[in-house]
């Protein structure tokens, strides 16, 4: 192992990533918490890449020209905020209130006719308004916002996942000595969570299944063709010379 170097989890996902970009696996999309969602080189390697995302992010992620993200969406106005479904959870469809706006182009690495767009989303609880995620996305142009939406929910299934494996095949019930005896107790895990998961997936498909349950200056929001946009606010020489 004299070989391996110190990686940070941004570097290490990297790493994961564009090994199964290089592979023959159909990726179009990806989707990570705010742990690598702030990272701004990793955001720009998928972007790089032509691959969509949507990345979870603090509040206090700065979005260039626009200040922090929290900031941004308490400018959206009512209508902009919409009930929509990121998924079904134990307890069905997870509806959440969404506001998505996309975000001015980058002059100098987008070209004059970009491929792709990019989106600040954030998720609203319905009976705790107060509680708010923030996302960044970079899609195709013309992905609607319910496509981006269902991506940021995918998480949730990710997360149900490794939970189950750890609570029913005990994938965390390890001592971690070596390198090799680790990897064959995650993979028999994995493994024995995969085929528990098809057995159940092939029940429920015979219908056998048990159930297991305000600022000072204008807003940028604007809705000039059918989604939100945020316009560009003006320079400070041209802010100074509106209030003469």
């Amino acid at each position: 192992m004299s070989g391996r170097a110190f990686a940070t989890k941004p570097e290490l996902a990297k790493a994961m990533v564009l090994r199964a970009l290089a592979s023959s696996l159909p990726i179009t999309w990806v989707t990570a918490d705010s742990a690598y969602g702030q990272e701004w080189r990793f955001r720009r390697m998928l972007e790089e890449t032509a691959v969509g995302y949507v990345l979870a992010v603090p509040k206090s992620q700065q979005v260039p020209r626009f200040g922090r993200i929290d900031h941004l969406f308490t400018q959206a106005p009512d209508e902009a905020w919409e009930k929509r479904s990121c998924g079904d959870g134990a307890k069905g469809p997870r509806v959440y209130h969404w506001a998505a706006v996309q975000l001015p182009v980058i002059e100098g690495f987008d070209g004059e006719r970009p491929t792709h767009h990019r989106w600040a989303l954030a998720r609203r609880s319905i009976s705790r308004p107060d509680e708010i995620a923030y996302y960044l996305g970079y899609a195709p142009v013309g992905t609607g916002v319910d496509r981006r939406v269902r991506v940021a929910g995918r998480r949730w299934a990710i997360e149900e996942c490794f939970q189950a494996a750890k609570n029913e095949c005990g994938l965390d019930h390890y001592e971690v000595r070596r390198y090799v005896g680790w990897m064959r107790h995650v993979t028999l895990a994995m493994l024995a969570h995969a085929f528990l998961a098809v057995t159940a997936a092939q029940a429920a498909a015979k219908g056998g299944a048990e159930t297991v349950p305000a600022p000072w200056f204008r807003s940028p929001w604007r809705k000039p063709a059918g989604c939100w946009q945020l316009a560009s606010p003006p320079s400070p020489a041209r802010r100074i010379a509106s209030t003469q």
